[in-house]
C-alpha cells in the first residue's frame, strides 16, 4: 500500500485528485491510501513522516506549498514531492526542495496517469530502503544505510546511526524483523550490525565504522557467512 498526503485548498481539485487517484488504482490493481489537508499549515501542523508521496498546491492562501515543503524536508528528506500549479513558471520553484514532478490546472487523467506512474515508480525504488521508528515523540524515518548498528539493553534499543543516536522501547527481535532484508547480521545477543559499515572482523570482534564489538563464538559462523553473502550488496 502506497500512502499519499494531498494539500489542495479547493473542494472541486480535491474531488478530482480523489477520483484520478482511485480509478489509477482499480487500472493498475495498486492499493492507495490518501488523506486530504486543505492548507498547507494544515498538512504541516497534522504531518508525520509516514507518507510515501505528498501533493502540493503551489497558490494556497495561508501557506504555499513550497514553504509546506521546506518544513515536510526538515521532517522527511525521502518522501517524494509533486506541485500542483495553474502557471507552470511556479513549479520552477518546486525544484529547490527537491520535487520530482508538477502537475498543471485545469487536471487531465491521461497526464495524470503518466505522472503519477512516475512518481510511484520513484517511490518503488525507494522501498525498503528506509524504515520507521516508533519514538516517544512521535515517529522517524531512517535510512538503512545510515544505521551502523543497532543494540539492545534492557528492552531499549539503541540506534547507532551516522547522525548519532536513537533511543527507543524495544525488543532485538523486532529490530530483526524490520532489517532483515537489508543485509543485517548478529555478531551476538546485543549487537545487530549493518554489513555495509563493517571495516575490519577479529578473532572476537568485529570493526563497524571504529566501534568495536563483540563477537560470540555462537554467533561467528553465521555473521561470517552473512558477510560473504553481503559482499558487493548495499544496505
Amino acid at each position: 500500500m502506497l500512502k499519499i498526503a494531498i494539500a489542495e485548498d479547493e473542494q472541486v481539485f480535491r474531488q478530482q485528485l480523489g477520483d484520478f487517484l482511485s480509478r489509477y488504482g482499480r487500472e493498475h490493481q495498486l492499493e492507495l491510501e490518501y488523506h486530504f489537508f486543505t492548507s498547507g499549515k494544515n498538512l504541516v501542523d497534522e504531518f508525520k513522516p509516514v507518507y510515501d508521496m505528498v501533493f502540493l498546491d503551489i497558490n494556497m492562501p495561508d501557506m504555499s506549498g513550497i514553504e509546506a515543503a521546506q518544513h515536510i524536508r526538515k521532517w522527511d528528506e525521502e518522501v517524494v514531492l509533486v506541485f500542483i500549479t495553474s502557471l507552470s513558471q511556479y513549479a520552477i520553484n518546486a525544484y529547490e526542495v527537491g520535487a520530482l514532478d508538477y502537475l498543471l490546472k485545469p487536471l487531465a487523467y491521461e497526464t495524470f496517469e503518466r505522472k503519477f506512474a512516475r512518481v510511484v515508480r520513484r517511490v518503488e525504488s525507494r522501498m525498503g530502503s528506509t524504515i520507521t521508528l516508533s519514538l516517544p515523540s512521535g515517529m522517524k524515518r531512517v535510512r538503512t544505510r545510515d544505521i551502523l548498528y543497532v543494540e539492545v539493553e534492557n528492552h531499549t534499543l539503541h540506534y547507532h546511526t551516522t547522525q548519532g543516536e536513537i533511543v527507543l522501547r524495544g525488543t532485538m527481535q523486532k529490530a530483526e524483523q524490520s532489517l532483515s532484508h537489508y543485509h543485517f547480521a548478529k555478531c551476538n545477543h546485543w549487537y545487530l550490525v549493518n554489513l555495509a559499515h563493517v571495516s575490519e572482523i577479529r578473532k572476537n570482534s568485529v570493526i563497524v565504522e571504529g566501534h568495536e564489538l563483540e563477537m560470540s563464538r555462537r554467533s561467528r559462523s553465521a555473521f561470517l557467512a552473512a558477510m560473504a553473502d553481503s559482499m558487493g550488496g548495499e544496505a
